[in-house]
């Protein structure tokens, strides 16, 4: 049984687990809740929750209505239940929110209140069709006349939507979730969690990221809409002591003004076993797949397919970094640089941005840090359309390893040497049918690896309508492959250009070249011995 089939066993048999509620009803009108959007409702609210829990569980029910709340607790065996028309909104007050679990997110900034918060408590969920609107944009308004901090210092004060913190049993389904004063939806440290056909709507102001996975395991992520002002659907560990792993996400509908799927903001605890398939990305402004790890975490077995974007600013980066930031300081200590493998990356179709943070635009970055590989990449079936328009100076453009920096594409820019895939520190890497399109003229290579071992470039499709001096370009590349590739560039120099005393190894065979002048260019400190091409043998 392979780990993807393990994966899902994993998920569905924790889902499994889940105790259902009990039937009885708990309305909160009948506790003295009025839904006028006027009158504040939290010991009302939290009246219900706390008998229900008390009488042995079932479901707090919200009839057709407004309900102004500041923080409420689910507890043990609870469910709220939305019915349609009826909506929380969290108070503009901030006075009426609590934090529950406090600690430093990815930037450095305390975090933690939030309006529906559960701790330590089992079989917990949030359904109906009604909505939970935090109203972001007035507590930010309110927060301004008081604090006069930046902005990028005090946000962290604004509450987040939904907190799940230590728990096990949780289901979250049919509602909407709008307009958090931070992040939507953070689930930490719990287990069995089951997320569908959910509609976020979270935007307006910063750090809106959609939904949040901080080190859950045998998590189940359906048919959600999300349409969010940061990270759409967001991986962390933000402590060293529980991994994020047996993840199951399918068919999701993602639009993001940051990243649509990412791991490693905070990246301390392993993400592993994680599986992502059918969902469409687009508008996002920061990237489509973005999976980092630089706080220490092992970064494995995570397979993501069948996606398609459009309209998106740097389709993919993969990143292992050495950045070592701690967030639960009480508890953790910084740690050792951490691993990124076993990855595979397969049909994706996405129509990059010509309007990118890179400019010219680029696809695929993927980059480890000096003496630490991303080790066995797959990347399979990729199409990928961009604008064009590098110069051969772009294509010499060094990039910044910034080891210990916060893991961004504009981290690297705002150039990138290659249009398609460029690459550093990598071993065991395999480009297989990885494609790309361009609207205009682009002199950068189309492939670029540097500081590489054992790479393979197989079965691609490379058209242009003017090339520079180089189609694939290999520096410091120990042990390469490139087999099957199918080249028509106008005016390219070579289809290969070796770089570098460090490379050897390299095998080049059933390639078919058009309008390339040369089949392989060697720089002068290459040992010809290095190179072995089979239709020149």
């Amino acid at each position: 049984m392979n780990f993807l089939k393990i994966i899902v066993l994993s998920v569905f048999l924790g889902i499994a687990s889940l105790v259902k509620a009990s039937d009885a009803v708990f309305d909160i009108t009948k506790y003295g809740a009025v839904g006028d959007s006027k009158v504040l409702n939290t010991i009302a609210i939290q009246k219900a929750i706390d008998d229900c829990s008390q009488n042995g569980g079932g479901k707090v029910v919200f009839p057709k209505g407004n309900y102004l709340s500041g923080t409420i607790v689910l507890k043990d065996n609870v469910v709220l239940k939305l019915e349609k028309e009826a909506t929380i909104f969290g108070s503009i007050n901030l006075a009426d929110y609590r934090n529950l679990d406090p600690f430093t997110e990815g930037l450095g900034i305390e975090v933690g209140w939030a309006l529906v918060v559960a701790v330590d408590a089992k079989n917990v969920g949030i359904e109906g069709e009604g909505t939970i609107d935090g109203q972001g944009a007035k507590i930010k308004a309110q927060l301004d006349l008081t604090d006069t901090r930046s902005e990028s210092k005090k946000w962290g004060r604004r509450p987040f939507l939904i907190r799940i913190v230590r728990c096990d049993g949780i289901s979250v389904k049919g509602v909407t979730l709008k307009f958090a004063g931070a992040w939507t939806s953070h689930y930490y440290h719990s287990k069995s969690v089951q997320i569908e056909n959910v509609k976020i709507e979270s935007y307006g102001v910063s750090h809106n990221d959609g939904i949040d996975i901080d080190a859950c395991q045998d998590v189940s992520i359906k048919n959600c809409d999300i349409n969010s002002g940061d990270d759409g659907l967001c991986f962390k560990t933000t402590s060293s002591q529980m991994a994020c792993k047996n993840i199951v996400v399918s068919g999701l509908k993602i639009k993001s003004r940051q990243a649509a799927i990412k791991t490693g903001t905070e990246s301390m605890a392993a993400f592993e076993n994680i599986k992502i398939s059918g969902c469409y990305i687009y508008d996002t402004n920061n990237g489509g797949i973005k999976l980092n790890t630089v706080d220490g975490a092992h970064l494995r077995n995570i397979e993501i397919s069948d996606i398609t974007m459009v309209n998106v600013r740097t389709p993919m980066l993969f990143r292992l970094g050495s950045r070592l930031s701690v967030f639960r300081k009480d508890q953790d200590t910084q740690q050792q640089t951490g691993t990124f493998e076993n990855v595979v990356i397969r049909n994706v179709k996405a129509q990059a941005s010509a309007n990118a943070q890179l400019k010219p635009p680029s696809g695929i970055l993927i980059t480890g840090v000096p003496g630490h590989y991303i080790s066995n990449l797959t990347l399979e079936n990729i199409e990928i359309s961009l604008v064009g328009k590098g110069s051969a100076d772009n294509a010499r453009h060094e990039v910044p390893e910034a080891i210990d920096k916060y893991p961004e594409v504009s981290t690297f820019g705002p150039v990138i040497p290659a249009y398609g895939v460029w690459a550093r520190h990598v071993s065991g890497l395999k480009l297989k049918n990885v494609n790309f399109t361009l609207d205009s003229t682009d002199l950068r290579p189309a492939f670029i690896v540097q500081d590489g071992k054992n790479v393979e470039i197989s079965n691609g499709k490379i058209s242009s309508k003017s090339g520079g001096q180089a189609v694939i370009r290999l520096e410091d590349v120990a042990g390469a492959r490139i087999s099957n590739m199918n080249a028509l560039v106008d005016n390219a120099e070579a289809f290969l250009r070796i770089e570098g005393k460090g490379s050897s190894g390299i095998n080049v065979h059933g390639c078919s070249l058009s309008g390339i002048r040369r089949r392989v260019d060697l720089s002068s400190e290459v040992n010809i011995d290095s190179l072995k091409d089979k239709e020149h043998e």
